[in-house]
């Protein structure tokens, strides 16, 4: 059996051992890519992968588990060590990782009151829940249990939330509790004030920070603060960032490689690391973060490609190279091969089969929620993807005022199914004015809600702003309008068999659209999206997750795995108005220039 010990150095079998590890999360990958994505990995000289373990992705609905498909996280551990890869889990009910929600459940959004990540007992109880399920799957794949698991961790950058400590004792006794054997550690950023708050040093807790430059500084704090408070603990930095997420509407962020290469072998000469992200992946269906700038909010792409030593399709880059060599500069020993290369292949273009408007068949899609004042996503339905409120109002013939209260993240307004405006979470509550020209009794409001992605780190997770859709109400003139339909839209397989295409077309409204096409063999490639407005793809019922012309990319990444041989389906939902006439394949990514 072997032995992992966390002393003066990490001593693996008594030994000395340096830690060159990179994050693969398994859930943004594929379960085709993740062979070649570890295999990629220790050919670079790493002998570790770490992974982030999300709680919304695998309890999506409260006591409903999923470790299915690429969600398969004890495979995924096992394919690592067949590879001859050690293991570090992070299985805390918080990752950020520019992940919705920081990994949250959304339907934690239901109780009112709620305290995140504090000792408050309901959450606390929710999380005793999901470890009561997680635990007995990761204690067989513990060092000390014959698996390659050396150390889990017991929250994540608490330091930059809150500092409880009470809060992070009761989790890591949880932990405990659940038969977890291996070294526990928690991250934080370099700087005291966060490693003060974040850390469980004093219980014996392994510490570890989180930078991407000035290995030499930033592993000082570290190595002081250890100091004070008796540890004489090695130095490892648990998320060397290599590159860094994008964002919709900014360019995309690069990082040059002999630069890169330059600070991980200094971080090399110091200590451990782990690169972040080595294989960055794909933020699929509506599970892409949010980042949080004051009153802004910033929706992340679906690309997760972060600039890392691996692209989205899992090719290397110059990085790769790079960071091989300079590996091999401070580690001479370490086994290093050529590294492998997906396939990636134009699948032509497609004509549009059919279409229809949203407006038409979302009542055959999902049943419809009647209520006096407006329901929430999470009330009334998942907590993901759109809402469709419907109102009734009386036609006063002559101008007046709209305006919507409290609401996130995105509500495109239509009036007699003609398109008004869209309003974003900073413009609600704005008054737009109504048509005093419109001849009908009854007008009749749809407001289509997008969540564009809740925040994965700061204050605002326990905002009232990641509660999605309409949680107060519609002000007609200046009082609030009673009588609600609502149709939750998050585009399951369920909504999908539910389209009716016989119904209306009209591509002036959101709409869907759908294509068939057979292929002889199945390929990697990427769907061109640059001429679309805003919307998501499901292929054969599988969510690649959402474009948007506003750039910085103009494509989405759609792996083998959920294309077939023979008959495949492709479906749109389209948002903006733009009709869609084909599907078009491209066998390399696109980038869109930024709207102005």
């Amino acid at each position: 059996m072997e032995t992992f010990e966390i002393k003066e150095d990490f001593l693996l079998n008594k030994k000395p051992f340096k830690i060159i590890s990179g994050a693969i999360h398994y859930f943004r990958l594929p379960v085709s890519q993740w062979e070649d994505s570890l295999y990629n990995l220790k050919a670079l000289g790493a002998n570790t992968v770490e992974t982030y373990i999300p709680w919304n992705l695998h309890e999506p609905k409260e006591g409903t588990f999923d470790f299915s498909g690429n969600k398969d996280l004890v495979s995924f551990v096992n394919m690592a060590k067949e590879i001859g890869l050690y293991v570090i889990l992070r299985p805390c009910v918080y990752i950020c990782a520019e992940w919705e929600f920081g990994g949250l459940p959304a339907w934690l959004l239901k109780i009112p009151g709620l305290r995140l990540r504090s000792t408050d007992p309901v959450f606390m109880e929710k999380v005793s829940h999901y470890y009561e399920y997680l635990l007995p799957k990761l204690k067989p794949l513990q060092l000390t249990e014959g698996g390659p698991v050396l150390m889990m961790q017991v929250e994540n950058e608490y330091g930059s939330y809150g500092m409880e400590k009470e809060y992070l004792r009761q989790t890591k006794n949880i932990l405990i509790e659940g038969g977890i054997t291996v070294p526990l550690f928690t991250s934080d950023g370099a700087w005291k004030e966060v490693l003060d708050a974040g850390s469980l040093i004093d219980d014996d807790v392994f510490l570890a920070g989180n930078f991407g430059s000035h290995a030499k500084e930033n592993s000082q704090v570290l190595r002081e603060f250890m100091t004070e408070h008796g540890k004489k603990w090695p130095i490892m930095c648990m998320e060397f960032w290599d590159g860094w997420f994008n964002r919709w509407g900014q360019e995309v962020v690069t990082r040059d490689a002999d630069e890169l290469a330059k600070e991980v072998k200094e971080m090399l000469e110091i200590g451990s690391i782990n690169l972040y992200m080595f294989h960055g992946g794909t933020n699929f269906g509506f599970y892409n973060g949010c980042s949080a700038r004051g009153q802004t909010d910033l929706p992340q792409v679906t690309s997760y490609d972060y600039g890392a030593l691996l692209t989205e399709a899992g090719e290397p880059t110059a990085q790769y190279y790079a960071v091989q060599k300079a590996i091999k500069e401070v580690c001479p020993d370490v086994w290093q091969a050529k590294p492998r290369y997906p396939q990636l292949k134009n699948l032509g273009k497609h004509e549009v089969l059919e279409s229809v408007s949203l407006f038409q068949t979302v009542d055959k899609m999902t049943s419809k929620r009647e209520s006096v004042y407006p329901l929430t996503m999470e009330t009334a339905g998942s907590g993901y993807g759109y809402m469709l409120y419907q109102v009734s109002l009386k036609n006063y013939r002559r101008e007046n005022k709209l305006k919507v209260i409290e609401a996130s993240d995105r509500v495109s307004f239509y009036m007699n199914k003609e398109w008004l405006t869209t309003q974003y979470q900073e413009e609600l509550g704005q008054e737009i004015l109504i048509d005093g020209n419109l001849t009908e009794n009854c007008l009749q409001l749809d407001l289509l809600v997008e969540n564009l992605g809740r925040v994965n780190y700061g204050y605002k997770l326990n905002n009232p702003s990641q509660s999605k859709g309409i949680r107060n109400g519609i002000m007609y003139d200046i009082h609030f309008v009673q009588g609600y339909q609502q149709y939750a839209l998050d585009f399951s397989k369920e909504q999908l068999a539910g389209i009716d295409f016989s119904k209306k077309a009209d591509p002036q409204t959101p709409s869907l659209y759908r294509f068939q096409f057979d292929l002889a063999e199945v390929s990697n490639s990427y769907i061109d999206c640059s001429e679309y407005g805003k919307g998501i793809i499901l292929v054969n019922g599988f969510h690649l997750g959402r474009y948007w012309k506003k750039g910085p990319h103009g494509s989405l990444y759609c792996p083998k795995d959920f294309l077939k041989n023979g008959t495949n389906e492709v479906i749109i939902f389209e948002t903006e108005g733009i009709p869609i006439n084909q599907l078009c394949f491209s066998e390399k990514p696109i980038y869109s220039a930024l709207e102005k």
